[in-house]
């Protein structure tokens, strides 16, 4: 009797198992460059994941049968989602354009907000990155400390954030409940936890995206002057957190044309007004920082067309990687329906969402850090489809059913491969000159003729895992020749410029001190500067996990003076 009731239950459950097993043996189809299903159970046991996904299923089953978490939907979708991307934060810093986040940031921390915002673009080396994100890291590092764990839980909160804005938008075009399971969808995207804890500037995107939205459609709702102000600095942060935003605030436009029929109270002039409004000062901000940094930006635009543009033919990955192994297939099939459904309804409101994702496709932008700012409104369309589903129950449990299996794959797969590569070195070791009693360290970086990555950007990540205060003095050769250098994936790590605050230090020549060598590769023969200044130093510790998924493979050596007047005496 039990079984025939939970007939769809029944199959749901069976169908998330298949799934998972449909993916592992098709695995190779996976060309992700940050975590590829083929690369991910090299390290973890596909057995235990399928044992916890057993576990999990009956789990979202019983929490589906509570109403609880719709009568508290933002609390719920807050709180679930922080804690899960929290599981994550024992992750390395596996991109090394976190470098570059990081050093822009640490000069607002030193200099001051007004040091930043002057020398953006000419002393803070900026590459092809924009200014929002690094300042709200810098205020961070200003406020509470130089840590990582306070950069954290910033991305965390904008991330769980985004899940509730998520919820909110989709309330806003269409009803609360697809709004509730658009923002419990976007907790099915394996590919956003592993990028939730690191410092770049993905996510924060996507919430300043999200933010844009929602408060351009409030202040065209309510019209108030204070709604219209903060809707253009919000589009205004959103403009400058990514190159890629701008493309992407195309949708701004688009809601403009398909919401009018929600606000049937208002006059078309009025409607109209408060657009003109929003976008007018919108692009009054955008155009005055624009004029401000015309230089920097014009040289950032120009290398974004000649370099960036092209490259991505090349880097890119496929799209049966993004949207059926770093997305939950579930979540793409729903969305997929979706657009049958909406164009059986007519529903015109639908465009606003569907609008994003239809640039993905059309612009073929196949590299997924690019598009998760999509990531979003590919929930609301995937929400709007499960909501032709007669029975509200099966809805939860399939949506809950997604989170499961999402855990299940993220925290006992992809987590367990995050930590066990290579990028660990530098966690490892910056950790390490912690529970050392020195006072400073000073990094000698060495590059072989094969290196891909400039081994100089890892000083500043190793800087962000330590309180040892560091000096390093940076010696710009280049391996490669000017034009095989200008068609790296790597370029920016080979013009790397040394920040001033790495060869001013205050404490790094007194006491007991330490030296550390990162290289890209074990037992490298160091060069006769480097023998001379660890004269007298013993070998304290190496940190040489290694990978073979990863280019950069980063090895770092930790040397620690025997006397304490030692380094006086050198």
């Amino acid at each position: 009797m039990w079984f025939k009731k939970n007939r769809s239950v029944i199959a749901v459950s069976f169908f998330s198992l298949f799934l998972y097993s449909v993916l592992f043996f098709a695995r190779s189809f996976d060309d992700n460059r940050t975590a590829s299903w083929q690369d991910v159970f090299t390290v973890a046991n596909p057995l235990i994941v399928f044992s916890i996904l057993v576990i999990c299923i009956p789990a979202a089953w019983l929490l589906s049968r509570l109403t609880l978490m719709e009568r508290y939907p933002s609390f719920f979708l807050f709180s679930s989602s922080f804690a899960m991307a929290a599981s994550f934060w024992s992750e390395p810093e596996i991109i090394v354009d976190a470098s570059r986040y990081f050093a822009q940031a640490k000069h607002l921390e030193l200099y001051g907000a007004g040091f930043f915002l002057r020398e953006w673009g000419r002393a803070i080396a900026a590459w092809t990155d924009l200014p929002v994100v690094p300042f709200f890291y810098g205020l961070i590092f200003k406020v509470f400390g130089e840590s990582r764990l306070y950069i954290q839980i910033f991305t965390t909160l904008l991330f769980s954030l985004s899940s509730v804005l998520t919820y909110w938008i989709g309330k806003k075009l269409w009803d609360a409940d697809t709004g509730f399971y658009a923002g419990l969808l976007l907790l099915g995207i394996p590919y956003l936890y592993s990028q939730v804890p690191l410092m770049l500037v993905d996510v924060p995107a996507m919430f300043f995206l999200l933010l844009a939205i929602l408060s351009f459609l409030t202040a065209l709702e309510k019209g108030k002057a204070l709604r219209i102000l903060l809707s253009s600095a919000a589009i205004t942060l959103a403009f400058y957190s990514k190159y890629s935003m701008w493309m992407m605030l195309s949708v701004l436009l688009v809601l403009a044309l398909t919401c009018r029929d929600s606000f049937p109270e208002l006059k078309t002039s009025v409607y109209l007004r408060r657009v003109f409004a929003i976008l007018s000062i919108a692009a009054f901000l955008i155009g005055t920082v624009f004029v401000y940094k015309f230089d920097s930006m014009s040289e950032q635009i120009s290398l974004l067309l000649s370099y960036q543009k092209p490259g991505l033919r090349k880097w890119g990955e496929s799209f049966v990687s993004t949207f059926f192994f770093q997305i939950h297939p579930l979540i793409t099939l729903a969305a997929g329906y979706s657009v049958y459904a909406a164009c059986k309804k007519r529903d015109v409101r639908y465009l606003g969402v569907f609008w994003l994702v239809a640039l993905v496709f059309l612009f073929q932008i196949r590299r997924i850090r690019y598009i998760m700012m999509v990531f979003p409104m590919l929930a609301l369309m995937a929400s709007y489809g499960l909501q032709r589903l007669r029975q509200k129950e099966i809805i939860r449990f399939i949506a809950l059913s997604v989170v499961a299996f999402t855990f299940a794959v993220g925290v006992f797969a992809y987590l367990p491969f995050l930590q066990k590569n290579s990028a660990s070195n530098l966690m490892n070791a910056g950790r390490h000159l912690d529970l050392l009693d020195v006072t400073g360290a000073e990094v000698f970086t060495v590059s072989s003729e094969n290196s891909f990555v400039n081994p100089a950007v890892a000083v500043p990540i190793l800087d962000l895992f330590t309180k040892t205060q560091i000096r390093y003095n940076y010696i710009g050769e280049k391996p490669y020749s000017a034009e095989d250098l200008s068609r790296s994936p790597f370029r920016f790590s080979w013009e790397y410029k040394n920040p001033k605050y790495y060869t001013v230090t205050k404490k790094t020549n007194q006491g007991r001190s330490a030296v550390v060598v990162i290289s890209d590769e074990t037992g490298m023969k160091l060069p006769m500067e480097i023998k001379q200044k660890i004269a007298g130093f013993g070998k304290n510790v190496s940190f040489v996990t290694t990978d073979n998924i990863y280019e950069y493979q980063p090895v770092v050596t930790v040397y620690l003076n025997a006397a304490k007047d030692a380094w006086q005496k050198r």
